[in-house]
């Protein structure tokens, strides 16, 4: 027999005790906890390469949505020191030299001061997968779970505000819709910030999510 509409309330609270019970350190059980009402954190970070299990993450940039607003003034920036050092290639792309990080936050450092500043509020980015995946790489040995938060992706929420646009005759799986985030920003009308910058692309993301949700995307 399937489980009917008054089974799914409880779910919530099953994923809550079934995490609770994976975490190695209680410290951390805040993130478990319900959260604040219309709060978000946006984040974004740069690493290394795109090679999840052998690249490393250098910079965490995060920010606090609340409403339509986006506290700039709460916010989180941080480097962090590879153990592997930082590739010519990557740098092209993010401006990070070796140098730049050799002074940053050890991964385990950076991991505590980022949940504390996230907590329950729901993540928001854009391919936030990617940033999770990372994220999740080093957290796991840390404290025995990923990050449980809900998460938001902004390129989702476009590609469905943009689906809903088309005429019926192109409403079909897979539709073309071009989710690079330099359209997105450009057709939502919002200021693009320099990019590969784990901050500014953080503040991009929330800013496309508040315009999206007043769009009625989200």
């Amino acid at each position: 027999m399937s489980a009917g509409p008054l089974a799914w309330p409880w779910l919530p609270s099953l994923r809550r005790r079934w995490g609770l019970r994976q975490l190695t350190d209680p410290a951390y059980a805040f993130v478990f906890d319900p959260p604040p009402p219309d709060e978000w954190v946006a984040l974004d970070c740069e690493t290394t390469g795109l090679n999840v299990r052998s690249d490393e993450i250098i910079a965490i940039g995060a920010v606090r949505i609340v409403g339509q607003r986006i506290l700039t003034s709460e916010r989180l920036e941080l480097l962090v020191r590879p153990q592997r050092g930082v590739s010519a290639e990557s740098v092209r792309v993010h401006r990070l030299r070796e140098r730049d990080v050799a002074q940053g936050l050890p991964i385990d450092e950076a991991l505590h001061r980022l949940l504390h500043f996230i907590g329950s509020r729901p993540l928001v980015g854009y391919y936030l997968e990617f940033d999770v995946a990372m994220l999740n790489q080093a957290l796991r040995p840390l404290i025995g779970i990923p990050l449980p938060q809900p998460k938001v992706e902004v390129s989702a929420l476009y590609y469905d505000h943009k689906f809903r646009q088309l005429p019926p005759y192109q409403q079909q799986e897979n539709a073309d819709i071009d989710l690079r985030f330099t359209t997105l920003l450009a057709d939502l009308d919002l200021p693009l910030r320099e990019a590969h910058d784990a901050l500014n692309d953080a503040v991009m993301a929330a800013l496309a999510f508040i315009k999206l949700r007043q769009l009625g995307a989200a």
